[in-house]
This record gives structure tokens, sequence and C-alpha cells, in this order.
């Protein structure tokens, strides 16, 4: 398990995160964290902007042509 304390900076809070744990999280400089809660606590991932991006235009593809998909299914 690994901790970390969370600090003031300037007018916020925030927490720095050692080489290690970010190695844990395969997180890199300028990568974004998602902080989800779950049964067990809270689940912390990296997110890829590319895939989001990709997840993104994959739902807006499937909701304006769900008639068609619907169609090809069969």
């Amino acid at each position: 398990m690994k901790r970390v304390k969370i600090r003031k900076i300037g007018n916020s809070y925030g927490v720095l995160l050692p080489k290690d744990l970010l190695e844990m999280l395969h997180a890199t400089e300028g990568d974004e964290l998602v902080f989800e809660r779950d049964e067990a606590g809270v689940r912390v991932k990296v997110t890829d902007p590319g895939t989001d991006e990709m997840l993104q235009t994959a739902e807006d593809t499937m909701e304006r042509r769900f008639n068609v998909l619907r169609a090809l299914s069969k």
C-alpha cells in the first residue's frame, strides 16, 4: 500500500506522486488520472485521451446510426 500526503498548494490542495507510484500506474507527466468510487473504495486509473476520443466517436456513431446497426446485426 502506498500513502501520499495532501498538501496545500496556493489556494488549492494537491498530492505529489512518487516515481514508483507513477510506475505502478503506468503514468507519466501530463497524463490525467480518473478517480472512480466502487464497492471496494476508490479506484484510480490513467486515462488515454486518444482512446477516450475514439470511444466517444463510436458512441456518437452508434446513436446516429442505430437503425442501420440494428439491421446489420440481423
